[in-house]
């Protein structure tokens, strides 16, 4: 039998609802009506490479496969991964030149000299390596200070590259060059250089798979939480019920870093405003 090619896949509507509203109830991405092209070209391909004749055989498959790899493929595919080191750098100068000192300042003489982040929708790891290097850039020379960050994602294709920590040069060249000699190693593969991330960053963050509308094992409280681009796939409501539990893990001061294209407007929370798409707990 002649396979179809990716364009000649129909998704019927009772099939795209069914899609949607299945990762919808496990994650709370929204695939509206809008999104119904973008799920059947991100998915034909995994039907092709299956050999299945339509979106319900798939289906039928992913539902069926006991070990849920098959849907952690499927939800991959139609979530996107857009993430470069430093990316929104107003927030990793906000976090290195005023977060981060004021916390170095005043944890001394309260306890503790500790340092707890979150980076929630970690990616392939860009995002939190940039956080560590400026963690450690702030520590630096202030004594001993346990310093963590937690990183998260509901992919576990993106996990793994960012449990690797190896990017192509391109990749890191928004690395200072001094930072980069500093905690990227550089290894010869072939006829192209590639960086590693060093021991000092490997040993500050810590990877785990972690579906946001799902239970949180991680205790609090927070100094600060990275959750950028990741609200965008969400509905309003269910934006509200995840702005309102990072608060609560929040601990007084603690800062929420959100995407350049998300807004609290229009959801009921108790942060402070402090310039956009910075957010603090009072």
């Amino acid at each position: 039998m002649k396979s179809l090619t990716l364009q000649e896949v129909v998704l019927g509507e009772e099939e795209f609802r069914r899609i949607s509203d299945l990762v919808y109830e496990h994650c709370g991405i929204n695939l509206h009506d809008g999104k119904k092209e973008l799920v059947r070209a991100r998915l034909a391909k995994r039907l092709r490479e299956g050999r299945f004749e339509t979106f319900s055989d798939y289906l039928w498959h992913v539902l069926d496969d006991p070990t849920g790899r098959e849907f952690s493929i499927l939800v991959d595919s139609l979530s996107t991964n857009l993430t470069k080191f430093s990316r929104e750098d107003q927030h990793f100068d906000y976090l290195g030149r005023r977060l981060l000192p004021r916390l170095i300042a005043a944890k001394p003489s309260r306890g503790p000299c500790r340092i707890r982040g979150w980076s929630a929708g970690c990616s392939s790891g860009e995002e939190p390596y940039s956080i560590a290097i400026t963690l450690l850039e702030a520590v630096q020379g202030k004594g001993r200070w346990d310093v963590r960050l937690l990183a998260t994602d509901v992919s576990t294709r993106v996990l793994e590259r960012a449990q690797r920590g190896v990017y192509e040069k391109e990749r890191i060249e928004p690395i200072p060059l001094p930072l980069r000699n500093k905690y990227l190693l550089r290894r010869h593969d072939g006829a192209s250089d590639t960086y590693e991330v060093g021991p000092a960053l490997r040993d500050l963050v810590i990877f785990r798979y972690l579906n946001l509308m799902k239970d949180w094992p991680i205790k609090g409280p927070l100094d600060f939480i990275f959750c950028r681009n990741v609200m965008i796939y969400f509905d309003k409501s269910t934006q509200g019920r995840l702005i309102s539990r990072f608060y609560d893990l929040l601990g007084p001061g603690g800062v929420l870093f959100t995407g350049h294209s998300e807004s609290l407007t229009g959801i009921e929370h108790k942060f402070q405003y402090v310039q956009p798409t910075i957010y603090t707990k009072q």
